[in-house]
Parts: structure tokens; sequence; C-alpha cells
């Protein structure tokens, strides 16, 4: 398989691939990266060509993608930049005087951070009708709009501050078609760029 095969030849300690060039497809919504396999060979002090790749994106919902070298290419079925197709939205309310706004903001913060890390920054899913603090040092109000799993967090935090708290479910996405294919979302990270499509394809290109 074209995919396993790219993915072994950037697994080496020594293993450096290059984004080459990202380009649109003829087919809507969908994008072409070529990418090269690159091993350090330290006898000609610079990078040997290993293999060269056409990934293709299908359906692709968002992007960032940075061409150059990298030092990590994964694939993802589950990923924090994935939570907001796959996942169930969630409205999460609050009510009740916080002993401690500061301290309640502190520990939001920390349980955003932990459930999204870089990939989506505050306020992405919040209320932003009013300053955050405010709505925390309130008597309740809408947290925001998100997914599940950081609704999820964020209600353990409101639990150890003795709040109150309510969610109110959106609607599931679906996992497959009446013809049983997948409707979730996939994601390709490369280093600090990524792509978020239906599916992704991997084509050898040409021979080094």
């Amino acid at each position: 398989m074209r995919q396993e095969q790219l993915l072994k030849e950037l697994s080496g300690e020594q293993a450096y691939g290059v984004l080459l060039m990202v380009q649109m497809d003829g087919v809507p919504e969908t994008l072409q990266l070529v990418v090269v396999t690159t091993e350090y060979d330290a006898q000609a002090g610079g990078l040997r060509d290993k293999g060269r790749y056409v990934i293709r994106a299908i359906g692709v919902q968002e992007h960032r993608v940075s061409v150059g070298v990298f030092g990590s290419l994964t694939f993802h079925e589950d990923h924090p930049l994935l939570y907001q197709y796959n996942q169930t939205p969630v409205g999460l309310f609050f009510r009740g005087q916080a002993a401690d706004a500061n301290a309640l903001m502190v520990d939001f913060l920390q349980a955003y951070a932990s459930t999204f890390g870089l990939w989506r920054q505050i306020p992405t899913y919040l209320n932003t009708t009013k300053p955050l603090l405010s709505i925390l040092g309130s008597s309740g109000d809408l947290i925001g709009e998100m997914p599940k799993p950081l609704a999820d967090r964020l209600t353990k935090v409101f639990d150890q501050h003795q709040l109150e708290h309510k969610l109110v479910q959106g609607q599931t996405p679906l996992a497959s078609d009446e013809h049983g294919r997948s409707q979730l979302m996939k994601a390709l990270v490369i280093d600090q760029s990524y792509i978020v499509a239906m599916d992704f394809t991997v084509e050898t290109l040409g021979k080094i």
C-alpha cells in the first residue's frame, strides 16, 4: 500500500520529507500535494532522495499548509482538528456564582488548551458577545457551542468550582451513508501544517 510505503520511508531517524508543491485539482474541493522522501547522507553532507509521492486530499474542508522540509507526516481519524466534524455539537450553559472568577478562568483556559493543544485557539467555539472573564464572573450564561470533547472537559471544571451546568446536544454526525461509506472527516498533519478532508489517497510519482 502506497500510504504505508510513504510512512515507512519517513520513519527513520535520519528521514525527512520535503513538501514541494500544493495545488488545486480539477475536481472541486480537492488538493494535490507532491512530497519527496529523503534521508540524510553524512558522506554527501546533505539529503538523498528516496521516493516521490502525490497525496490527493478529497473533499477538503479546511487546510493550512506550508511547503518545505518537514520531520513528521501522519494520517488521523481521531484528532482535535476533527472534533468539530466528527463529534456531537453541544451548547454549554452554566449557572451560579464562582467563588473566584479568576481561578475559574485559569482552569477553564487550561482545560481548553489540553483539549486542543495548538490546533484550535480561543475563542473558537466560545460565546464572544462578552469578555470571557465577564461571562465566568456572572451568575450564569451561555459558554458557547462546541464539540462534545471540549464540553466534557469544561463541565469537569464547573464541577470543581461547584457550579451548575447544562448541555444541549445537537445532531451527531452520521458515521456512514446508506451504502456503508464513511462520512467522517480525516486529517493529514505535516508538522504544523494540516488538511482536513473526507479521504486521502497516495500514489508514487515516477522514479528517483
